[in-house]
């Protein structure tokens, strides 16, 4: 247990399992101030950049839109609506490379700039404390925000409890812990104030009991404007509070633990302790959101690396490409080895340097050879246990691996591998090279696959037995129906059914005579008739009345 802070009132601190110290090389790219990325020509927009469905596209080919107008609302409760980071034409919606670790292509909204950057008309709710919860939620939906700190879940849906769940502690996560990335610290050194805006926001959204800002100790200049701005508006009870630096920190589950001294339950989520943990930048976008109606358009992104000339942080338009961004930082270094989105543990390689920036990419890291990490031939587990040593999430991850390894995927979930948050801190410290994240990632692809697999083909049979039900049901209807008229036919004797017949016969030509005679209808053609032929006539006329003499 620790006891740092630079609060008022000092704030008990608690220690998590694992994680490390590492090098964090935010210097390269700290110094210097936040600068606004040029206006690209071109803008990608994946159609999926959260956590849920993807956005629907709600614009055709050939569209003209404004800076800010929806372009994608949501699809599904789990999903967040998409704007137009530029005014412009929509020149295509189509399957484009996305940054993912697949590598594979998604839909996108392409858009070309027309250079005017022209803003559709916004309207901001500057009085958003008498405004109710769920109004809101509903701001911060259509407004696209999601959580900027790298997971990207829809914010709307963080700040929605529950009617019966109460929120005790709100955290806003500052920690910003793994190594290269500082554009939380930038943005919480030059715009502290709309972060402690957003917070009180999210705090009326949510009616929470607590707010906590908590804030790594290796930023003291971050630290010192958040302090600043929550003295210019006296708001004591939002508390600042440092925490030791230390690998993942920043890890919500660990940002909690260390807080609060609460642990979230295996595959549980905070709000099951009551506790609800934002991102400081997506703090700054709900401000932005609610009281000056901007949508998320825009993120800061960290470009550094010893592969790009000059690292600094930039304000980017979402779907930017990576390669404008390089160029705008001096371009990459001869000794470029790899381009990843996001930090050097938890990233993303990029295919290629041309795919566009997402509402959750936070960093563009240029790798030369060896600059981090370690770098040899891959050996065989020697059981070291240094892996377990350091997971932060109390995991044996060579117990993981080699479960994973061997396809076992029900032992590798006895393992709690949906537990592992993909630190990589086990892969930074094996001895022996093993790619430990990615065999979890695989594992856990498979499994949800399998998943999937497994709920379709429920479907399929359920599909299949209500079918047969259907059927067996529809014969036993007919069958009853037969049946039931089967007995009346039984009931009705043959006799009785001929004698009616013959009734209905004999009336029936008793109707027809009493007509004719009515009618006074008399036989024709009966003139100047042949001997043979009245002879006939007669012999008719005699059996008739010998028939109706006999009835």
């Amino acid at each position: 247990m620790s006891t740092l802070t630079n609060s008022a009132a000092p704030a008990r601190l608690w220690k998590f399992h694992g994680g490390l110290h590492l090098p964090d090389h935010k210097a390269l790219s700290c110094e210097q101030a936040i600068a606004p990325a040029a206006l690209p020509k071109r803008l990608v927009l994946p159609l999926q950049q959260h956590i849920g469905a993807p956005a629907k596209p709600i614009v055709e080919v050939g569209e003209r839109v404004l800076k800010g107008q929806i372009i994608g609302q949501p699809d599904g409760f789990v999903s967040a609506a998409l704007h137009a980071p530029t005014s412009g034409t929509v020149v295509a919606i189509e399957e484009r490379p996305v940054p993912h670790p697949s590598g594979l292509s998604a839909p996108c909204i392409v858009i070309d700039s027309d250079g005017e950057d022209r803003w559709v008309e916004r309207q901001p709710h500057s009085h958003w404390a008498g405004l109710d919860p769920s109004e809101l939620r509903n701001i911060i939906r259509e407004a696209g925000i999601v959580g900027l700190g790298g997971a990207g879940f829809p914010s709307f849906i963080k700040l929605n409890p529950g009617a019966r769940t109460e929120v005790d502690t709100l955290i806003l996560n500052a920690a910003e812990c793994e190594p290269y990335i500082t554009c939380d610290d930038r943005l919480m050194r030059e715009r502290a104030d709309e972060v402690i805006a957003g917070a009180r926001i999210m705090r009326h959204a949510l009616h929470a009991r607590r707010v906590v800002i908590g804030i790594e100790d290796n930023k003291p200049q971050a630290h010192a404007a958040l302090g600043a701005a929550l003295a210019r508006i006296d708001r004591s009870d939002i508390e600042l509070v440092q925490v030791p630096t230390r690998y993942p920190t920043g890890g919500e589950k660990q940002l909690i633990k260390v807080l609060t001294g609460k642990e979230v339950p295996s595959q549980g989520l905070p709000i099951d302790i009551s506790v609800v943990c934002h991102n400081v930048a997506t703090a700054a976008a709900v401000h932005r959101a609610v009281e000056l109606g901007e949508p998320l358009i825009t993120r800061i992104v960290t470009v550094t690396g010893r592969g790009v000339a000059q690292p600094r942080n930039l304000e980017v338009l979402i779907g930017t490409p990576v390669d404008d961004l390089l160029q705008q930082c001096g371009g990459t270094t001869p000794t470029l080895s790899r381009l990843v989105l996001g930090g050097p543990l938890m990233g993303i390689t990029l295919q290629h340097h041309g795919l566009p920036v997402t509402k959750t990419g936070n960093c563009i890291l240029a790798l030369t050879p060896g600059e981090f990490g370690q770098h040899g031939p891959v050996r065989n587990c020697i059981r070291c246990g240094e892996c377990a040593r350091v997971c932060p999430a109390n995991l044996l991850p060579q117990q993981l691996y080699w479960h994973a390894r061997a396809k076992d995927f029900d032992k590798v979930q006895d393992y709690n591998l949906f537990d592992c948050i993909e630190c990589g801190c086990c892969a930074y410290v094996c001895p022996t090279n093993l790619p430990l994240v990615q065999y979890y990632r695989y594992a856990k692809t498979t499994i949800w696959s399998q998943a999937r697999d497994k709920k379709k083909a429920e479907l399929a049979r359920e599909r299949h037995d209500f079918r047969l039900e259907r059927q067996e049901r529809e014969k036993a209807e007919r069958a009853a129906k037969l049946a039931k008229k089967k007995a009346a036919l039984e009931e009705s004797p043959a006799t009785d059914s001929e004698e009616a017949k013959k009734a209905a016969i004999k009336a029936a030509m008793e109707r027809a005579k009493a007509k004719h005679e009515a009618a006074g209808v008399e036989p024709k053609n009966t003139d100047n008739l042949t001997p043979e032929q009245q002879r006939q006539i007669d012999e008719v006329e005699a059996r008739r009345a010998a028939a109706e003499k006999e009835e």
